[in-house]
């Protein structure tokens, strides 16, 4: 009983001193109400159009692309470690070894053929480049 003593003497503690210092700074901060201060900007720039701006969704896909196949290099590498040593000592064959690990390879490919495909990896053309395209026969 005495490690839920000290387990909620600590919860406890770590409650009360975020609380007390907030509570501190609300006694003791200065308080100057300006219009100012509710600005978009406290620089006193003054903000110009509109709060919603369009990103273009092409950055979003070949982040997440890069982030596929960073994590896939990521995984390659302590594999190929820790089966070199496996494969040396004769312990399983080298289709044992291989074999998940090029489903894995062949899995994300096929991925990225698909994403290839439906234009994921095809970044954004300008309208000039879209006149050219309509232009070849």
């Amino acid at each position: 009983m005495n490690d839920w003593i000290a387990i909620g003497a600590l919860a406890l503690v770590g409650l009360l001193i975020p609380l007390g210092m907030m509570a501190v700074s609300y006694l003791i901060r200065p308080s100057v109400p300006e219009t100012s201060k509710r600005a978009t900007y406290e620089s006193g720039e003054v903000p110009t159009g509109g709060t919603r701006v369009r990103f273009n969704i092409q950055y979003y896909m070949v982040a997440l692309l890069f982030l596929v196949f960073d994590i896939e290099t990521v995984l390659l590498f302590p594999w190929a470690v820790v089966y070199l040593d496996a494969l040396e000592s004769d312990a399983v064959s080298l289709f044992e070894i291989m074999g998940p690990m090029v489903v894995f390879v062949a899995i994300l490919l096929l991925g990225l053929g698909w994403a290839w495909r439906n234009g994921a990896v095809q970044w954004a053309q300008t309208p000039r480049q879209v006149e050219a395209d309509r232009d070849r026969p």
